[in-house]
């Protein structure tokens, strides 16, 4: 009997990050006591006035089909968004709007990889690019961003990973899962390799540009060079600036000609975003910001918290972040010792499970994300919770032998 299984699937592996997720929530209903810190999911409620338009465009009747990739309006609230907080001038034949940030870029990968085509990828990474750009067709080519080097791209490393062959690079700023994010001139640096290649195309996933602390000036690239302003794709979304994450809408803007292949995507796999979750963005964009300065300032706060209580526990090593709501440590000083009942922590992977099984706290390993041996913590949840969990992570490390 033939496999079930497509060859393009039997590529890929399961998202870590919801697996992760999945455990921690079966592990409580059997009753254990488990702090979940593998969601990347904001605990703040959304917005009450995006809720009050998503009930009134109910109540207008806005639940039919829209336009395939996003209404006229929404269309234009991402334009002038983009105007507004970017620096870009986008007309709206030029955005694309689809049910989360991930169909986006899935969208755009499935519209311009053919087989053989590379797409860079800088690690750590996102669990979803590599496998989706699998599930295009396409090959991932991952290259590192080292703690040393601010866990960011080199340009000097992203001038080797360049080939003929490569057709697309995809820029996190601020990451996941490192919170890194690149500076303006950092990313000039990374424009003028680009320039020597004019067959590269550059993705760059900003859904995490509210999230920036201290004094970091968000920057991103077709706004700091735009000469590549032809060849980038600005991909972002309501999801974490807004608390929207259930609600799936992602957008982006680009050039016509590539946003046109996009909608051809959508037109046969999605087709629209809901129309009720459009109204609700409309707002989101359109309506008041202030609470984004009031929520990142407590996930500052967070940050924090989280980076001093782990540099606290034994073997452990926490960059500071510059944003979004992850910290990525290093587990390299636990390498190589046991646990009580006698694992030896030789991964990360044998590490997160480890804690989790002693202290019930839910972490992703690195190895997700394409660098080990870190693992990732989202602290998008309380200061106690984020507390308590820390104390247990302390007390695992300091059982180890």
């Amino acid at each position: 009997m033939s496999s079930l299984q497509s060859s393009a699937l039997a590529r890929v592996k399961p998202s870590a990050t919801l697996a992760v997720t999945a455990r921690a929530r079966e592990l409580k209903r059997e009753g254990r006591d488990v702090i979940g810190l593998g969601a990347g999911e904001p605990d703040f409620d959304t917005p009450e006035n995006i809720k009050e338009a998503a009930i009134a465009a109910i109540r207008r009747g806005e639940t039919k089909y829209t336009d395939v990739d996003g209404t006229p309006e929404l269309k234009a609230a991402v334009a002038a968004k983009f105007a507004r907080e970017n620096g870009l001038t986008y007309e709206t034949n030029q955005i694309h709007v689809a049910t989360g940030g991930k169909a986006v870029i899935y969208n755009a990968l499935l519209a311009t990889l053919s087989p053989g085509d590379e797409v860079i990828v800088p690690a750590p990474y996102w669990v979803s690019y590599p496998d989706m750009v699998l599930l295009a067709g396409g090959e991932p080519v991952t290259v590192i961003g080292h703690e040393a080097d601010g866990f960011k791209l080199k340009p000097a490393v992203l001038e080797a990973a360049i080939t003929p062959k490569t057709k697309w690079l995809i820029l996190n700023s601020p990451s996941n899962p490192t919170g890194a994010a690149y500076t303006g001139e950092e990313l000039e640096a990374l424009a003028e390799v680009l320039r020597r290649h004019p067959q590269v195309w550059v993705m760059t996933d900003d859904m995490y540009e509210h999230l920036i602390y201290g004094d970091f000036d968000y920057r991103t690239i077709a706004q700091v060079a735009p000469d590549l302003y032809d060849r980038t794709l600005t991909v972002n979304g309501v999801s974490k600036a807004y608390a929207m994450t259930g609600w799936r809408i992602g957008y982006a803007g680009g050039p016509k000609p590539l946003i046109d292949l996009m909608r051809k995507v959508a037109g046969q796999t999605t087709s629209n975003p809901s129309s009720i979750s459009q109204a609700a963005a409309v707002e989101a964009l359109n309506g008041p910001q202030a609470f984004i300065a009031e929520r990142g300032a407590a996930f500052e706060k967070r940050r924090d918290l989280v980076v001093s209580m782990l540099n606290q526990a034994t073997g452990i090593r926490c960059a500071v972040p510059e944003g979004a709501f992850y910290v990525y440590p290093s587990i390299e000083g636990l390498i190589g010792k046991t646990t009580e009942g006698g694992v030896v922590i030789d991964s990360d992977d044998t590490f997160a499970t480890a804690l989790l099984d002693a202290e019930g706290v839910a972490v992703v390993q690195g190895s997700a994300f394409g660098l080990s041996p870190y693992f990732r913590i989202s602290y998008a949840t309380s200061e106690a919770v984020l507390e308590a969990a820390c104390s247990r992570i302390q007390r695992f490390c300091a059982s180890l032998k």
